[in-house]
């Protein structure tokens, strides 16, 4: 190992005078100086990593398979970072998949997307959070705000008790009153909108919080397919 050692540093001192003496242009077989440089180092590298592995005592069969399983380890590496966002689309498939309402974020390209699958019922929900807290909410494009039931107000940090309903509003139960309210935070899967102004249902009015236009209109656009509904951003 040590003449080995010397050997390959003698080769690379050579290779180094040759650049020195020969300068960019003299590189060998149409290389640049640079290229002839990485192919000096990167054999040098190989031959004692080749050396290391045949002196250690495993032999040639037990140094091809290690270099194999790091071969494989640095294929998977590099893979997994080239394809992240593929990566990322499937772990948010199968979430979608298994908890019915959760939304499937896609962030590339400068533009975040987000799709919501159909419910049994025919209409599409999300979990969204508002100041950090869920709250599960019917995407409802006749409605002009969105609007929080009293219990997902509460859990956002409102008190519903000290708020004033003088805002009139229609819902499925028919007409009623809301109060209004500024959330710090909005989130809808990765699309986010901050200080915006949502309404809160006068208590055991409103069945679901609704997902209305003042969030919708912000988005660049909606795609549906299907039963599948793509948010824009």
């Amino acid at each position: 190992m040590g003449r080995l050692l010397w050997i390959i540093l003698a080769l690379v001192g050579a290779a180094l005078l040759f650049l020195l003496a020969r300068g960019e242009t003299g590189a060998p077989f149409g290389m640049t100086g640079d290229q002839f440089a990485r192919v000096v180092y990167l054999g040098a590298f190989g031959l004692l990593a080749a050396a290391a592995l045949l002196g250690s005592g495993i032999g040639l069969r037990g140094a091809a398979r290690s270099a194999a399983i790091w071969l494989l380890a640095a294929a998977a590496l590099v893979g997994g970072y080239q394809y992240r966002y593929e990566l990322q689309d499937v772990a948010s498939r199968l979430t979608a998949g298994l908890v019915p309402g959760s939304p499937l974020s896609v962030t590339g390209d400068g533009r975040t997307t987000v799709a919501l699958e159909r419910l049994a019922d025919g209409h599409f929900a999300v979990k969204a959070q508002v100041n950090g807290a869920d709250a599960w909410m019917i995407l409802d494009t006749g409605a002009t705000s969105t609007v929080l039931t009293a219990q997902a107000a509460r859990a956002a940090g409102f008190d519903p008790d000290a708020l004033s309903y003088t805002v009139p509003i229609m819902t499925a139960n028919g007409p009623a009153r809301a109060a209004s309210v500024v959330a710090d935070e909005l989130r809808v899967g990765a699309i986010t909108r901050r200080n915006i102004r949502l309404f809160v249902a006068q208590p055991g009015m409103l069945e679901q919080s609704l997902l209305g236009m003042n969030f919708i209109s912000t988005l660049s656009g909606l795609d549906m397919r299907g039963d599948r509904l793509t948010l824009i951003d």
